[in-house]
């Protein structure tokens, strides 16, 4: 109960003061240079906020991600290198054509709410993207010959030892809720 205590207040802290800001900024700025709600107008404004908002909000969540994983900096930097271009590739495929939906569709004050509909199902791609490191090292791991039981628990000993080092420098209440999870 603990854990669900600071972490949903945490997560809506963030949402309700960075990320909801700023999509609604990009969507007045947007609105303001390109007022029109035509279909020319409306590619326009998918198509900068393509080759502006969304490297930036990309290079945010990966790097975010691995920084609450608790990686070093230069691990951070090097997922964000590795994983970049093969989602901005597919939100390339997605995010213009969502775009030029919601600004020939979509009334302007609805608009932030269907971009955050559509960016719950794009976190979960994220999401997804963020998993293909796990699923690399478990490839890996079976390429260097870790196939038995007993070697893929050494393994997981090792880890959950970095693991435990790691949480003597951590803060309390953070330890606190490494330990609720466990227990789940």
């Amino acid at each position: 109960m603990a854990s669900y205590a600071i972490i949903w207040p945490t997560a809506s802290l963030l949402q309700q003061k960075i990320t909801a800001p700023t999509l609604y900024c990009w969507l007045r700025c947007a609105s303001y240079f390109w007022p029109k709600s035509d279909f020319k107008s409306a590619i326009t404004k998918a198509l900068v906020e393509q080759v502006t908002y969304s490297p930036a909000a990309m290079c945010c969540f990966f790097f975010g991600m691995n920084l609450l994983e608790q990686k070093p900096i230069v691990e951070c930097t090097e997922e964000v290198k590795q994983k970049f271009w093969p989602t901005y590739k597919v939100g390339v495929c997605v995010w213009p054509v969502l775009q030029t939906i919601n600004f020939v569709l979509i009334p302007e004050h609805n608009r932030v709410v269907y971009v955050s509909v559509c960016s719950l199902m794009w976190t979960s791609f994220l999401a997804y993207m963020k998993a293909l490191e796990a699923k690399r090292k478990q490839k890996e791991m079976m390429k260097d010959g870790v196939t038995s039981t007993n070697e893929i628990l050494e393994n997981t000993r090792s880890e959950k030892s970095a693991i435990q080092s790691v949480e003597k420098r951590i803060p309390l209440y953070v330890q606190i809720l490494i330990v609720k999870y466990r227990t789940w």
